[in-house]
């Protein structure tokens, strides 16, 4: 115990409330998050994060009582993430589909070209280049099938995206290719784009 008065209270580690915060964390969760971020994030032990875990995917899956849920508790590249279960993606894309304006806003605009120029790019990279936060752009783009998880990397869990075929239908072109040269349009490499990848 210790002697610090403003030192915060101790947070309870069995497995009950440490699954509870371990809830709220994954539900605001865009990348997955390793057994000792998440234990980090919820103040607890990796054994007591682990069994958590466990805990909650047994309860969505619906092994402990009641129904499967909607939603399912999977490891991805090393990390753990909430995803709609596969039988559920056509009912929640018909949904995301009918509340999505018709018209993209500037910042999905902006956020879009970083992806299609820059592609495979993370969420992180594109924030950087963007100096916003582009995570609900990024669902955005997701849901109106513009972009796609390519892939995740085994060491940092971080999603790389890119661009989809929708993309290209959208734009009336048959490649990325054909995607206009910007290099003239930028000031010395100021907007954070790799010469590289430059058209």
């Amino acid at each position: 115990m210790t002697d610090d008065p403003t030192a915060p209270p101790a947070r309870p580690n069995d497995t009950a409330s440490v699954a509870r915060r371990l809830e709220a964390i994954l539900l605001i969760l865009d990348e997955p998050q390793s057994l000792v971020s998440l234990a980090a994030a919820v103040g607890a032990p990796v054994p007591a994060v682990r069994q958590a875990i466990e805990g909650l995917v047994a309860d969505y899956d619906g092994e402990a009582s009641g129904p499967r849920r909607g939603f399912e508790l999977r490891e991805v590249g090393g990390g753990w993430r909430l995803y709609v279960r596969e039988e559920y993606d056509e009912v929640v894309g018909e949904f995301v589909n009918t509340q999505a304006p018709s018209r993209l806003s500037q910042a999905a605009l902006e956020t879009l070209a970083v992806i299609a120029y820059k592609q495979p790019v993370t969420r992180g990279q594109v924030a950087s280049i963007r100096a916003v936060n582009v995570d609900s752009v990024v669902r955005t783009l997701l849901a109106r099938g513009l972009i796609t998880e390519v892939f995740t990397d085994p060491d940092t869990g971080a999603i790389h995206y890119g661009t989809t075929d929708q993309l290209l239908v959208n734009l009336g072109i048959n490649s990325l290719d054909e995607l206009p040269h910007i290099s003239p349009l930028l000031d010395d490499g100021a907007d954070g784009f790799d010469g590289e990848v430059l058209r």
